[in-house]
């Protein structure tokens, strides 16, 4: 657990409280993990392009808090009425560092590359949030039961990631055959 106690815009951000480094469900089950398959040859496309990805600023929280993107566009979204300072970082390069301070603000940015990419706050410090950044569209975020599902994925043997932002990749070989499910159970511990 991380104590978060925020110290200034307590009226936007709330009450202190405790929020769980890893939600873990029944069975050990971690929810918001995500999966992903690396140098996926060819395959299916992106499905067509709807709306643009978003980052929102919400309750002194980001919302998602974890997900998957392709490269490219992401708008990134103040609902608070408070000033916020969105960093996101590609390891300890600035990706993006923006200033919202209105409420309904939004601004377009590119993430250009594949890669895991951490988003914090300037203005608060106990937010955090994850974009992980990928070159294919065969990735999975895990649900609150710990279950995911990656499909129509061409015949072959991949090399599969696991990651949980706390506790950092998990890499494996995966077989798949055309025509049939393959189920896999992943393990993942801390390093």
């Amino acid at each position: 657990m991380k104590k978060i106690i925020p110290t200034k815009d307590v009226e936007v951000c709330g009450d202190p409280r405790d929020e769980p480094l890893i939600r873990v469900g029944a069975n050990q089950a971690v929810e918001s993990a995500v999966i992903y398959l690396v140098e996926v040859a060819s395959g299916k496309e992106w499905p067509t392009p709807g709306k643009t990805p978003e980052l929102d600023n919400e309750k002194c929280r980001f919302e998602p808090q974890v997900q998957v993107i392709a490269a490219g566009p992401l708008d990134v979204v103040n609902s608070d009425p408070v000033l916020h300072n969105t960093h996101g970082y590609y390891g300890k390069r600035t990706a993006f560092n923006l200033a919202l301070p209105n409420e309904g603000q939004r601004i377009p940015v590119e993430l250009p590359r594949t890669g895991t990419v951490r988003i914090d706050c300037d203005a608060h410090g106990w937010m955090e949030g994850w974009i992980f950044v990928v070159d294919n569209p065969y990735y999975a975020v895990t649900g609150p039961d710990g279950k995911y599902s990656i499909t129509d994925v061409p015949p072959g043997q991949y090399k599969l990631v696991a990651v949980q932002p706390f506790i950092g990749p998990t890499e494996m070989s995966v077989s798949v055959e055309g025509g049939k499910a393959t189920t896999l159970d992943i393990e993942l511990k801390k390093k």
